[in-house]
């Protein structure tokens, strides 16, 4: 009996010791398991960003303000629908019964080889930050990086290219007023507008497999415009920018996409009304209804009736808040789902969709050109593209008179992404492969 005992003491203790083995070594399985990302890889993937976000854009810029529903002083009649792909454009809010002068068609715009893409506000902040952080030689700018970038680069006079919430932000900078009070709603009565979502993305393609850390990264310039759910959504943005490489390699674009928009829904209170939005965008799509059907539903729950907390029309504010963060962000993610990580026809549908139609556009087509690179788009397109990017368009007194190519600007993303893997994300180097070896984490 008492050899019994003992052997099932040792049974025990063997039991118990064996535990803690295998605890600890996954414990430190987990802890160690990384990540390699090619460094040539990713900055042809810096170079798909910004050419796929120029195309976008600038694709997106021939509906812009088209339609925006009924309601209100200014009526723009039904919305587009992909019938309408090709065909003449109808003229803007503020066309004055003109077309655009981008493109007598609804269609994509392209800059030749021999051209140059011109800057926008869905590109040119987004450069400057980018350039900030590079000639600061930081990771996280301050507020008075912010404010001296910001007055240096951009021009006191219109047109500046600033539309509500950042000339907003931009006055009262010039007044002595730093981020983040310049996008205190105390001070900013346009501090729920688009502005956000549209300059700061690129944060998260700083931060690859750590949104936490892309969004502390992003958290100042986010706030130097938005509070509230502007600044949640612009969260949401940032955060699938920073996910591309957490995805499963072996999954498709469109199962990416969603995964990445899923992880990314974290980042939004259940109980705000872009929660809600991609939750009621999501269940459409999934239900096999046709964009233009989800598009509608949206503008008659959001705009008409006012659901889920979104009260932009009882405000009676020009173009009944075509500018306002959520009503953009409900109408991109039309184009995101329905796109299923289609480049061409994630464009299509955002430049179609109506609104801000430039923004989402330029949002997704940045993302999905990174996660195709420079040949991928230029084998969805079929052709090659202008490498040129004139940043003075929109923008003042950055070096070579303004004209930058998109291989040098992706050799500064690569040089600030290597300080944010080494310093924030305690990466290292690969000498041998050229690669980073990041630690991975639960996101």
């Amino acid at each position: 009996m008492r050899n019994f005992i003992s052997i099932l003491l040792c049974l025990f203790l063997l039991n118990s010791c064996i535990s803690k083995s295998v605890k600890k070594t996954i414990h430190i399985e987990n802890k160690t398991q990384t990540i390699s990302i090619l460094k040539d890889k990713y900055q042809n993937q810096l170079y798909g960003f910004w050419l796929g976000q120029c195309i976008a854009n600038w694709s997106g810029l021939v509906t812009e303000m088209d339609k925006i529903g009924n309601l209100g002083e200014i009526k723009t009649g039904d919305f587009y629908t992909r019938d309408d792909w090709g065909k003449p454009d109808q003229p803007s809010i503020w066309g004055e019964g003109v077309p655009s002068d981008l493109s007598s068609t609804i269609d994509f715009v392209f800059k030749k080889s021999d051209e140059i893409w011109g800057s926008d506000d869905d590109t040119d902040i987004e450069f400057m930050y980018q350039h900030l952080l590079y000639t600061n030689k930081v990771n996280i700018l301050t507020p008075k990086q912010i404010q001296n970038g910001w007055l240096k680069h951009i021009k006191p006079e219109e047109e500046n290219y600033l539309w509500v919430s950042n000339q907003k932000a931009f006055d009262l900078m010039k007044a002595g007023v730093l981020p983040p009070e310049t996008g205190n709603p105390k001070l900013n009565e346009h501090y729920d507008m688009i502005d956000a979502q549209l300059t700061t993305e690129i944060f998260g393609l700083f931060s690859p497999t750590r949104p936490d850390i892309a969004l502390k990264i992003a958290e100042l310039p986010i706030q130097t415009t938005a509070r509230q759910e502007a600044e949640d959504i612009s969260k949401f943005y940032v955060s699938m920018y920073s996910l591309v490489y957490a995805t499963n390699s072996n999954s498709s674009m469109k199962e990416k996409l969603l995964w990445m928009s899923s992880k990314s829904r974290e980042k939004l209170p259940n109980d705000s009304y872009p929660a809600k939005m991609y939750d009621y965008t999501r269940l459409l799509y999934k239900s096999g209804i046709p964009w233009e059907q989800t598009r509608d539903s949206l503008y008659y729950r959001y705009q008409v009736n006012q659901k889920d907390g979104y009260n932009i029309t009882s405000r009676n504010l020009y173009c009944n808040g075509c500018f306002a963060a959520g009503i953009n962000f409900a109408a991109s993610l039309v184009s995101l789902f329905y796109g299923e990580g289609d480049l061409k026809e994630t464009i299509k549908i955002g430049t179609l969709a109506g609104w801000d139609s430039d923004n989402p556009t330029a949002t997704w087509g940045g993302l999905i050109g990174f996660m195709i690179g420079k040949e991928g788009i230029e084998k969805a397109f079929d052709r090659k593209f202008s490498n040129r990017f004139n940043i003075h368009r929109t923008r003042q007194n950055f070096p070579n008179n303004g004209i930058i190519t998109f291989e040098e600007m992706s050799k500064i993303g690569i040089t600030i992404t290597e300080r944010v893997v080494m310093e924030e994300l305690n990466g290292t180097i690969d000498e041998k492969n050229n690669a980073w070896i990041i630690p991975l984490e639960n996101n």
